[in-house]
């Protein structure tokens, strides 16, 4: 969830912002010493798979240099060096018993000659707010959900192991989706602790996707699984200096994941370039009987979105930059400013628009919809899981009665709100969703077709803050995650560069089901700079 929302609606006012510099911040981890980076197994220039491809890991399968289960084991090992020792990223909140077992299942289907795909044997982590049917939980880091195993995958898993891919475990996130608190810490959930951003130990890693971000920028997987209500995947890539993608809301089914909003809700690839993000998606893909949303897709979706990848994407495009990201002087309007230069080097016309005022008006009725369809998201969810919970009500009263565990840091007041709320044929919630998700697709389409744009680019966020556990995230600072959640519209992020050694992203957002065009964009400018630069594990520093 996008700290900027609870801006909009005032809900943050009184919130010490002291965590909004760039300057000097301690870390609140137990462990504030970080190891060093050079040591056996950390530095990710000692990782053999660092920075492995999709492509690259298939070949080395093809040739017989490796097999998934070694993948995995390597894999694994790196996450046991730098995520549970070492810098203690603390990303992944669970391993897969099964992963070794389900490659094996998979060498030997190759070895038979028989190879489902692209993600054949290809390890990949998946959100802590994702059913898999396995002796994995599924808690949105929440310790009311503690002990809670699905009965059945979520439909994108299904989609997963059909496609080969090696579940090697879960990724924490902020819990709840960062969805509890007003005063919240992204990536902290009370089951799985704080994540940490890979770059400089104590930033924040964003979130709510926080374990996915950080753990696919430190080489911790190849591929990984976010989930976005409003901005939790695209905020934790740009942070962590990744690919992200936020599709149209409709091209993956939800079924199976724990619920914030069935008009924002999707779930989405968080990968470390825009070729793999591509194969990813494409697997991802399908109409799902459960989740009618999904119809939309139909004759729209597709299960490869390589072909758009060209180098001159960008050539002849017309782009519309947010103008209110153009102004002042922070590194970040630096970065985007080198951005659009190589925009318009590759063949592109830039125009500026303003989209992010008209949308920051809509705020206050999009958390309205937001609180309506979380209570009757998740109590519907829970009335079918095998969970020790039952409804959000049970949610509350777990948190109260265990609240030196669960609350040490902030509250819950958002679940509280939520739970005042009656059904989702209140005239206030018709009309709030009306307000937020129609009047923002109109602010979309209107600025797309009066320009003749073929996306939308700015700053996908500000670089990573610091992390507070006691104010929470604070916020400030450009940001887009806000226009696509709203209207349900794609939303690709790719590294733009970095501040003072923290990652900035490059947003292009576009009309619905888009994605392909988008990634192709996205791709163009991604070769024509390469700029992902591989994580150090910095310490804290005085800046």
């Amino acid at each position: 969830m996008n700290r900027r929302l609870f801006l909009r609606t005032g809900s943050l006012a009184g919130v010490a912002l002291s965590t909004l510099t760039l300057g000097a911040c301690a870390s609140e981890t137990k462990d504030s010493k970080p190891a060093d980076p050079a040591a056996p197994g950390a530095g990710p220039d000692q990782f053999e798979l660092s920075e492995a491809t999709v492509a690259q890991l298939q070949e080395l399968m093809r040739s017989g240099k490796h097999s998934a289960r070694s993948l995995a084991e390597l894999y694994l090992g790196r996450i046991e060096a730098v995520d549970k020792n070492g810098p203690k990223l603390n990303s992944v909140i669970e391993l897969n018993p099964e992963a070794l077992s389900l490659a094996d299942a998979l060498d030997a289907e190759r070895r038979a000659g028989k190879v489902r795909g692209p993600l054949h044997g290809i390890p990949v982590l998946i959100k802590d707010n994702i059913d898999t049917a396995d002796q994995m939980q599924t808690t949105a880091g929440s310790l009311a959900l503690a002990g809670h195993r699905a009965a059945q995958d979520a439909f994108i898993v299904q989609k997963l192991r059909a496609a080969g891919a090696v579940l090697l475990g879960k990724t924490n996130l902020s819990e709840w989706a960062n969805f509890r608190s007003t005063r919240s810490t992204s990536g902290w959930s009370s089951r799985g602790g704080q994540t940490k951003n890979p770059y400089i130990l104590d930033r924040t890693p964003s979130g709510s996707s926080a374990g996915s971000g950080a753990a696919v920028a430190a080489n911790l997987c190849a591929l990984a699984i976010g989930t976005e209500t409003d901005g939790s995947v695209v905020s934790p890539a740009s942070c962590s200096g990744i690919v992200g993608v936020k599709p149209t809301v409709g091209l993956l089914s939800r079924t199976g994941i724990i619920p914030i909003s069935a008009t924002q809700d999707t779930a989405g690839p968080m990968t470390r370039t825009v070729r793999d993000a591509a194969l990813l998606l494409g697997a991802l893909t399908g109409a799902d009987a459960a989740d009618p949303v999904t119809r939309e897709s139909t004759g729209r979706a597709l299960t490869d979105y390589t072909p758009f990848l060209k180098t001159d994407a960008l050539q002849g495009k017309r782009l519309g930059v947010e103008k209110n990201h153009l102004q002042g002087s922070s590194d970040a309007v630096a970065l985007l400013q080198a951005a659009l230069a190589v925009l318009r080097a590759q063949g592109a016309t830039v125009v500026e628009v303003e989209v992010d005022k008209p949308i920051d008006a809509l705020g206050a009725a999009e958390y309205d919809v937001l609180l309506y369809e979380f209570k009757d998201g998740v109590n519907r969810y829970l009335a079918s899981a095998q969970a020790p919970v039952k409804t959000l009500a049970d949610v509350i009263a777990f948190n109260a009665r265990n609240k030196t565990k669960v609350m040490p840091f902030f509250q819950q007041e958002i679940l509280e709100a939520s739970q005042k709320l009656d059904g989702l044929s209140n005239p206030k919630f018709v009309a709030a969703r009306r307000k937020s998700h129609e009047g923002a697709k109109q602010i979309l389409d209107a600025a797309l077709k009066s320009q003749q744009l073929d996306a939308l680019v700015a700053i996908t966020n500000s670089p990573a803050r610091c992390i507070d556990l006691i104010n929470g995230d604070g916020g400030g600072g450009p940001g887009f995650s806000s226009p696509a959640a709203m209207a349900g519209y794609p939303h690709v992020t790719v590294p733009m560069g970095q501040a003072h050694g923290l990652p900035v992203g490059l947003s292009f957002v576009g009309g619905a089901y888009a994605e392909g065009p988008l990634l192709g964009l996205a791709y163009a400018y991604e070769q024509a700079t390469k700029l992902r630069q591989v994580p150090q594990f910095r310490p804290p520093f005085v800046g």
